[in-house]
């Protein structure tokens, strides 16, 4: 039968003391550094969000029109673009990150503008690569109905 040492409770709202030879240990939350990364615009017709992730695809923080304050039609406008994609990179300034790869999707008027705001944030771009989907004639349409 293993050792058993009982358990000690502290009353609510107290802490133990702590024990004799026994280290207490305060681990420190290190942040990880990215230097390089991707960032992603999706620009449509009634909002903009930027997600600005690592190499892999891991999502480090994101942004959009309607989180940055705009409300209604002003989420839709390249100003609006623009302070969504400053509000991203400030954040992910405490990852270290000062290269990114862009992929710019959809065809909203803040796609340029969001571009804009990323480089004026302080980060450099590698390559900048156009996602928008295209349409290509879809599935085929099912058959004539015979009467």
């Amino acid at each position: 039968m293993p050792d058993e040492t009982p358990i000690k409770k502290a009353p609510e709202g107290q802490e133990l003391p702590p024990e004799e030879g026994v280290a207490v240990v305060k681990r420190k939350k290190n942040k990880k550094n990215f230097p390089h990364g991707r960032a992603c615009i999706q620009a449509g017709l009634n909002n903009t969000i930027v997600t600005i992730t690592d190499d892999v695809g891991h999502v480090l923080c994101w942004a959009s029109a309607g989180s940055c304050g705009f409300k209604g039609s002003r989420k839709s406008t390249p100003y609006a673009a623009k302070v969504t994609a400053e509000t991203a990179a400030q954040k992910v300034q405490a990852f270290g990150m000062q290269q990114c790869s862009v992929f710019v999707k959809g065809i909203g008027p803040g796609r340029e503008q969001a571009l804009r705001g990323l480089q004026g944030a302080g980060i450099d771009f590698d390559k900048i690569v156009d996602v928008t989907p295209i349409a290509h004639g879809g599935c085929r349409p099912k058959r004539r109905r015979r009467i």
